[in-house]
């Protein structure tokens, strides 16, 4: 093997392989690129027809924006994807699953890491300046938190609740991608930003609640990760909940200040919420790997329906249910 060999193979006992050709060896620099979780990015919408909603702009004219910044968006997640599995490779060599990804198993080299993610980084922040300051600086903002989620000193990924409150927040940070590819106004409603967060968190903690369950051993699981030192099914489900009541609670303030139509989108919410903590209870759950969950058909049907119910009461304006918001019966005689 080169000198180059992975700093987790070297250190922690992984398996190392033999240099392979050049074309093989571009293959697992792309595998820890993850093209396959682009499709995340598609949190990025909901902040593009928002920002349409409200400031009344034609969708014609944010097209370009959108393919220059979806890309953009697409190149700076990959550079944090390929930072991740680089900084991970040695605890992720006592996770069943990820034990087996080329940083673990010394296919990729430090030097080819730093290149990848310099590329990446580099060519996705100049993309993003071309769509607007805003897209820019919330682009580099993502950039930076991938960064203080996996180096160190702060390694936020390995403190109980902040690893999720910190990789989460790339939820809120997609929303103000799409906003900024239509309008240069400030910001969006902090209530939606919220909510967008705490859905967010959501998600990741049924993540490592699923994670922890199919590591079943607890030292294993501290090995893997070390805020599983403090964790537990129990205190997990208690935070998956806060999580689930924060958005709620968000999302409802939102939908009485600017669209209260959306309020009929609930129960799908509500469902979608439920089916998802059920899909991270089952065994080898698919929850740990967001990118499977297509297979999920059901539930995927149900995120469809969510997602075109709630784009359509976006556009649509129900005269009754502004009655009712308007007019209190409280005090009357």
């Amino acid at each position: 093997m080169t000198t180059e060999t992975s700093h987790s193979s070297a250190t922690t006992g992984a398996r190392v392989s033999s240099p392979a050709a050049g074309g093989a060896r571009l293959k697992y620099y792309l595998a820890i690129a993850r093209p396959s979780h682009w499709f995340k990015n598609v949190f990025i919408l909901p902040g593009v027809v928002l920002a349409l909603v409200l400031t009344h702009k034609p969708w014609q004219g944010v097209v370009l924006n959108f393919i220059i910044g979806f890309a953009s968006a697409c190149l700076i997640t990959s550079a944090n994807y390929t930072l991740n599995e680089w900084l991970d490779a040695e605890f992720d060599q006592h996770h069943p699953l990820k034990k087996h990804r080329p940083s673990v198993q010394g296919l990729v080299s430090a030097r080819g890491v730093r290149v990848q993610y310099a590329l990446l980084a580099l060519l996705g922040l100049g993309l993003s300046w071309i769509v607007s300051p805003g897209f820019f600086l919330t682009a580099l903002l993502l950039l930076v938190m991938g960064a203080a989620y996996n180096i160190k000193p702060l390694r936020t990924k390995d403190k109980p609740y902040v690893d999720v409150l910190s990789e989460s927040v790339n939820n809120p940070i997609r929303l103000l991608l799409g906003w900024f590819m239509v309008t240069t106004l400030p910001l969006p409603p902090s209530s939606i930003t919220v909510a967008y967060w705490m859905g967010g968190a959501f998600l990741m903690a049924v993540k490592r609640y699923a994670e922890l369950r199919l590591i079943a051993d607890k030292s294993q699981a501290v090995l893997y990760r070390h805020s599983f030192r403090f964790y537990t099914e129990e205190n997990l489900l208690v935070s998956i909940l806060f999580y689930a009541m924060c958005f709620a609670f968000f999302f409802g303030i939102f939908m009485i200040k600017h669209r209260i139509e959306l309020l009929l989108s609930l129960p799908f919410f509500a469902l979608m919420f439920a089916w998802y903590l059920h899909i991270g209870m089952a065994e080898n759950s698919p929850a740990q790997r967001p990118e499977q969950l297509y297979k999920q058909k059901g539930f995927m049907l149900l995120v469809v329906a969510t997602v075109l119910v709630a784009t359509v009461l976006f556009f649509v304006r129900w005269p009754l249910l502004h009655w009712f918001l308007n007019n209190s019966f409280i005090g009357e005689h």
